[in-house]
């Protein structure tokens, strides 16, 4: 009896602990943007942003792949602010779809993890017709690299057949703010 209420306060600590924790940290979607430079190519429906609570905003991207895309490229790079957005550590460039047969770079991995439960972007190329991501929201415990606070952009140009389609530009917001032992 006595070794069950260790173990049940052990838990009740660390979930007090694990709570504590969870409750300093905010991760949440400032702004996005989407622009399309080919119309004739890809066109955006919806491209917006959906506050639900405090710390919770939801992205919703709605487009449509006209042709058929077997070549997309994605130029990523990573701005932190600091008077105006200056470049931050990530610059990658991604072949999509040689990633999406076998993910080989460790940056996109983290991206793609963050909203592949959120989307139909999840098979091999090619690709046509709709491109969803709906209610899509920030986990703080899927990013897998120490962070340091403040604000961020994630900025992506899409090329499809080496020609620019379209833009997205992500800007989020993370903070942790550990509780102080007294």
């Amino acid at each position: 009896m006595r070794d069950r209420l260790v173990i049940l306060a052990l838990f009740e600590v660390l979930f007090t602990y694990k709570v504590r924790l969870n409750d300093a940290v905010v991760f949440k979607f400032t702004n996005f943007a989407c622009e399309s430079y080919n119309t004739s190519w890809f066109v955006f429906h919806n491209c917006r942003l959906k506050a639900v609570s405090r710390d919770k905003v939801l992205l919703n991207l709605n487009g449509t792949i006209l042709h058929p895309s077997n070549d997309i490229h994605i130029h990523g790079q990573v701005f932190k602010r600091f008077n105006g957005y200056k470049p931050w550590l990530f610059k990658e460039d991604v072949d999509a779809c040689r990633y999406l047969r076998r993910p080989y770079i460790p940056v996109a991995a983290i991206v793609y993890g963050l909203f592949k439960d959120f989307s139909n972007i999840n098979h091999t190329c090619p690709y046509v017709g709709p491109q969803i991501v709906k209610d899509f929201y920030l986990r703080h415990e899927l990013l897998r690299l120490p962070f340091p606070t403040g604000d961020y952009l994630l900025s992506m140009r899409w090329h499809f057949d080496k020609k620019l389609q379209f833009d997205t530009n992500i800007s989020f917001t993370f903070v942790e703010d550990f509780v102080k032992k007294k």
